[in-house]
């Protein structure tokens, strides 16, 4: 439990904040709004937590780029950016989530089959609140921005972000079922191929299409793709999924928020509150779909569910080569000797695994405990969630 919970209502009370705790040694968590999966959010040294969802101010808008309060949820930064024709790069499935949270938390999610992970350019410049006795914000930008994206903020509290916008585009929802999941996947892959490409696709075996609240475009028994779609590619998409053997089921032009419901961890969310009994890992790489049946043998009771993503940067000769599918998996809780014995095995099956059972940080490490020094040199921000050299 924290001691305290202050609110700033702007970034100058935010900065003060963290410079008071500063002074009497007190530790600071910081907090967005929505979800953490990861327990980041979470103190594990008493103290302050910080709420910024007070400090939602959007400072300017331009040609690709947009600067905001910490707090200031994706709704709010998507009906701005669309008031000048544009929309945001990436957002997380929980749009009502804060910025800062989501960089200092997240990775990906809606938009990134085309615009990639949170690193890749997608921020642009942060304004961070030091945890010194000086509290005035620091401008950071490029490159130098990267040891603070997904580090839980302790190498430094984001103050302001100034993040990547895309010109907008007319997205219309579309949800189709396979009786199978190889066609299914090539299906998917197909979308992925379209020019302009989907900003999600997502992809449901029938265990888990049978967790979630019933809808005639996902009947049960069938494996379920959906996609958000540029409206001007429905044609191609719905011929590539006549292609693959599957239905079009509906077409939703006003349904991508509710695609975006079901996606990435919203499908953990919708699952155990149907079985509670579930836990989750985040997987990805070729053998996820290569050996899926392989893999669903590895733990109890496996489900999968599939994420469209640029992978990796794709080289100009084949612009959609880094695009394929990371996804979660959804098995039986044993308890953690099972559960990581079976994790042993799933990466020797080549299955890419990130552990969401753990608030430690696990990358990039060095760098960020290089930026904690200069923000943070006491260590007061967020303790326990960086380990020790």
């Amino acid at each position: 439990m924290a001691d305290v919970v202050a609110y700033p209502r702007n970034v100058g009370e935010l900065a003060t904040a963290i410079r008071l705790a500063h002074q009497h040694r007190v530790p600071v968590t910081p907090r967005g709004q929505g979800t953490g999966n990861y327990g980041q959010a979470i103190p594990l040294r008493y103290g302050l937590v910080i709420d910024t969802t007070r400090c939602d101010r959007i400072h300017e808008i331009g040609d690709g780029w947009i600067k905001v309060e910490a707090g200031t949820s994706f709704v709010t930064i998507e009906a701005a950016a669309r008031r000048y024709g544009q929309e945001i790069a990436i957002m997380p499935s929980t749009v009502g989530s804060a910025l800062g949270g989501f960089i200092a938390g997240g990775a990906g999610g809606i938009g990134s089959i085309e615009n990639g992970w949170i690193w890749d350019e997608f921020v642009h410049a942060l304004d961070i609140a030091p945890c010194t006795d000086d509290g005035e914000l620091v401008e950071v930008t490029g490159a130098d921005c990267r040891p603070l994206l997904h580090a839980y903020g302790v190498s430094g509290v984001i103050a302001t972000a100034t993040v990547a916008l895309v010109p907008a585009r007319d997205w219309t929802a579309a949800l189709a079922s396979f009786p199978s999941e190889p066609t299914a996947l090539e299906a998917g892959r197909r979308l992925m191929a379209l020019d302009p490409p989907p900003r999600l696709v997502s992809l449901d075996e029938p265990g888990l299409v049978a967790l979630f609240p019933r809808d005639p475009a996902m009947p049960l028994g069938r494996f379920s793709l959906r996609a958000i779609i540029d409206s001007s590619t429905l044609q191609a998409a719905t011929s590539a999924i006549a292609a693959c053997g599957g239905l079009v089921e509906v077409v939703r032009p006003k349904g991508a928020a509710y695609l975006g419901s079901l996606s990435f961890n919203h499908t953990t969310y919708r699952a155990r509150r149907a079985r509670a009994e579930l836990c989750h890992l985040q997987v990805g790489g070729d053998a996820l779909v290569d050996h899926a049946e392989e893999v669903r043998t590895v733990l109890p009771r496996t489900l999968l569910h599939f994420d469209g993503f640029r992978v990796h940067r794709p080289g100009p000769a084949d612009p959609i080569a880094g695009r394929g599918f990371v996804g979660l998996l959804l098995c039986r809780f044993n308890g953690a000797e099972a559960l990581y014995t079976g994790v042993d095995r799933l990466r020797e099956l080549g299955v890419q695994v990130e552990d969401p059972h753990t608030w430690l940080l696990r990358h990039n490490l060095d760098a960020i405990r290089e930026t904690a020094r200069r923000f943070d040199p006491d260590g007061l921000l967020n303790p326990g969630k960086l380990p020790p050299a």
